[in-house]
């Protein structure tokens, strides 16, 4: 066999081995969506109750317009801040344009839904995958790894489902004024929504990278707390991807945040020096 043969064959194989792990991937995923779509109704009003404008936020407001009532009457007069404490909140709707657009958007509901139930198959999927390169010791990392990464993904998705989507929508319902209501499109408003829950999911990941990237020796503490700057600036690019400026906040501060513990949990538990260090001491020792 030719020595170009002999590079190909291995590549070939990991081909074959990256198509079976996807396939297996795409199928949990299916059982998922099955699964799923009972519930989607269900997540369809939960995205959907920001926009009565009754959340958190309007707690937290009412509560300290009612505590400046008490303290400083003249300042909740002058300003009719009564009014906020008393609003009800508003019957708003979302809105669609076109036939089975709330079929298709039941469909995405479903399909993320479904992919965030399969995220044990699918981690472990990928661990199986990366798996021949491992040591015998980093092999049996696989359940921590698989459980870690699934909580930290469930993690992301649900603190952007209850902090900061509120948040954004809240931002958005501020612009209403008399002549200027909102009217929310069903597609763009679960498109933007399943978007950003599954950035978040990632984002909520970068710890566990940083860690399993240290642990193969690939990086070390001090490279990373060298780099914070750039991992700020990358933090920013990403950010923004996103047009509106409060998105763009939302996204940079906790994906910034995430790299601040995955280099933290790197000083706490990770290698002390990479593989290439390693080997040249080895060869030195030698």
């Amino acid at each position: 066999m030719s020595e170009e043969n002999a590079k190909v064959l291995p590549f070939l194989e990991h081909l074959a081995e990256l198509r079976k792990r996807l396939i297996i991937i795409i199928v949990a995923v299916i059982i998922g969506m099955g699964l799923a779509w009972n519930i989607s109704d269900d997540v369809l009003h939960f995205v959907t109750k920001p926009i009565t404008g009754k959340t958190y936020l309007t707690d937290i407001k009412k509560q300290v317009y009612e505590e400046v009532g008490k303290r400083w009457p003249a300042a909740y007069q002058q300003f009719e801040l009564g009014k906020e404490v008393n609003a009800e909140p508003k019957e708003r709707k979302l809105n669609y344009s076109a036939p089975l657009e709330p079929f298709f958007v039941q469909c995405k509901i479903s399909i993320i839904a479904g992919f965030i139930l399969a995220l044990p198959i699918v981690f472990y999927q990928l661990w199986l995958f990366i798996a021949p390169g491992l040591t015998r010791k980093e092999k049996r990392l696989v359940i921590p790894f698989v459980s870690v990464s699934t909580v930290s993904f469930c993690v992301g998705a649900l603190f952007f489902l209850i902090i900061i989507w509120p948040v954004i929508i809240n931002f958005s319902l501020s612009y209403e004024a008399e002549g200027l209501n909102s009217l929310f499109n069903m597609s763009a408003y679960i498109n933007f929504c399943l978007r950003l829950i599954l950035m978040f999911g990632l984002i909520f990941e970068l710890p566990i990278l940083l860690l399993l990237l240290s642990r193969f020796g690939v990086v070390t503490y001090p490279f990373l707390a060298r780099n914070r700057r750039y991992a700020l600036l990358a933090s920013a690019i990403v950010a923004a991807f996103h047009a509106d400026l409060i998105t763009m906040f939302v996204i940079m501060v906790p994906l910034y945040g995430m790299y601040e513990i995955g280099v933290w949990l790197v000083f706490l538990f990770g290698k002390r020096k990479p593989v290439v260090a390693e080997a040249a001491a080895g060869g030195d020792g030698e």
